[in-house]
């Protein structure tokens, strides 16, 4: 384990996010990877094992939490274009999946950490494919990422697919060994969630064991719902009723149910999403490339259901960049809902704070606040490209603007997760960009490869 580095952050200016959004310009302290002050009194005796970080002319802001991620698909990005949902499945990101070795889905993963981390994402909740899951923990472990990371659950004679199917006892079996080993290393830096992929592809009973599984080890389950219009005829055909009904039945709903996608909601699912404090997630780049819809966010929020944001897998999106999903998430509301539907400091939520609660991770992470973990980013809002308007540096409405409408990747000077920099000047701490795609090259080779006749 990479132990984190004392130090003291001087000279920024401190987007919080904390319960009433102060910005300041201020001087963070960390220790053991945790912010222990924040003062406007700067620094003037050092121990010798406190490293001084410059942050002259940044804002400093908690670190994105995306709540839907498919680190199992970055290697197929410019892939599976042009589809809907249930065609881009099975005749693309199925077959694709299937053909992962251990060290090809390591590669993926290793190709999608690199994009979050430098895009200003430090914390993911991530689905695996259904076999080599462990290449994925090791990736996180490596990188320096904060994640929970699921194994994908997939036993449903009739609709999953033969070279991804598994019993129902196997990869329950396996899913349980995945949380005794992972569950709380690095620092309670690694989590395990459960991940049946969608009601389509799951058996009553590995539902309902994945429940109870949940309830015992406080953990989350994170799947896909009411995604796609034929994805709920082909959910009514199997179960006869809709998505999160069924979800209900089974007692799954609850504030550790993480649902990606929710784009097509009958009144009563959104009551019961709002009574059992069960999490969304907004994808809208996804949502709007497989031509599946408009999940109604700013319906949802008013109800009190907590919205995080995630950017999906790479090949439905095709980035893992949450600038463009907080400004698409911004956007995309408004000529139905009118001008003041999400508004950038919502959205900056979604990214960070919201994210955090849906996680289970809101005592640790999602604002900058004496105690939490020192997942942080570094942005510079000064740029031909973004400028804030003179005066308005410590403005909290600004910065939002700023952040959500203005910002791209281009912007993050730094990273830092558990008190660590994992990415600074371009680089990705420990990792060779030049050697990482020609893994990537051979890997996409091997791919190819297993897939051929």
């Amino acid at each position: 384990m990479r132990l984190p580095q004392d130090c003291w952050i001087i000279n920024g200016v401190i987007c919080t996010q904390d319960s009433k959004r102060r910005v300041l310009r201020a001087h963070l302290k960390i220790e053991n990877g945790k912010i222990v002050e924040i003062t406007s009194r700067k620094p003037r005796k050092l121990a010798r094992d406190q490293k001084i970080i410059d942050a002259s002319g940044l804002t400093i802001l908690p670190g994105f939490v995306q709540a839907h991620v498919h680190l199992c698909q970055t290697l197929f990005r410019n892939m599976a274009d042009d589809l809907e949902l249930l065609d881009w499945l099975s005749k693309r990101i199925w077959v694709m999946e299937a053909a992962h070795t251990a060290e090809t889905l390591h590669t993926s993963a290793m190709l999608g950490i690199h994009e979050l981390l430098s895009s200003g994402t430090t914390c993911i909740l991530d689905m695996g494919t259904v076999r080599h899951t462990e290449a994925i923990f090791e990736a996180v472990r490596e990188s320096g990422i904060r994640a929970s990371v699921g194994k994908c659950l997939m036993d449903h004679p009739g609709t999953c697919p033969a070279s991804l199917r598994e019993p129902t006892r196997d990869a329950l079996t396996e899913a349980v060994s995945l949380f005794k080993e992972w569950n709380g290393r690095e620092n309670d830096r690694i989590r395990v969630s459960y991940a049946p992929r969608f009601v389509i592809s799951c058996t009553e009973q590995l539902l309902i064991e994945v429940t109870r599984l949940s309830a015992e080890q406080d953990a989350l389950i994170h799947t896909h719902a009411s995604e796609n219009l034929k994805e709920i005829q082909m959910v009514k055909k199997l179960v006869h009723c809709e998505n999160v009904e069924y979800l209900h039945q089974l007692g799954m709903t609850s504030p550790r149910l993480v649902l990606a996608h929710c784009v097509w909601l009958k009144p009563n699912e959104k009551n019961i999403l709002a009574r059992s404090g069960t999490h969304v997630v907004h994808c809208p780049s996804s949502n709007m490339k497989l031509a599946s819809g408009l999940a109604h966010v700013p319906d949802l929020r008013a109800r009190g259901i907590n919205v995080a944001l995630g950017a999906d897998g790479a090949p439905c999106n095709n980035n893992l960049d949450m600038f463009r999903e907080m400004r698409m998430a911004a956007l995309i509301h408004k000529p139905s809902s009118g001008p003041k539907a999400m508004r950038a400091q919502e959205v900056l939520d979604m990214a960070t704070r919201d994210g955090a609660q849906a996680l289970g991770w809101s005592a640790d992470i999602g604002s900058i606040e004496i105690g939490k973990k020192a997942d942080l980013i570094a942005l510079d809002l000064n740029t031909p490209t973004n400028t804030l308007p003179r005066g308005c540096e410590t403005d909290g409405e600004a910065i939002a603007s700023s952040v959500v409408y203005s910002s791209n990747p281009s912007h993050v000077r730094w990273t830092m997760v558990d008190g660590r920099i994992v990415f600074k000047n371009g680089t990705v701490s420990g990792l060779s960009t030049r050697a990482l795609m020609e893994r990537v090259h051979h890997a996409h080779r091997t791919i190819a490869k297993k897939q051929s006749p």
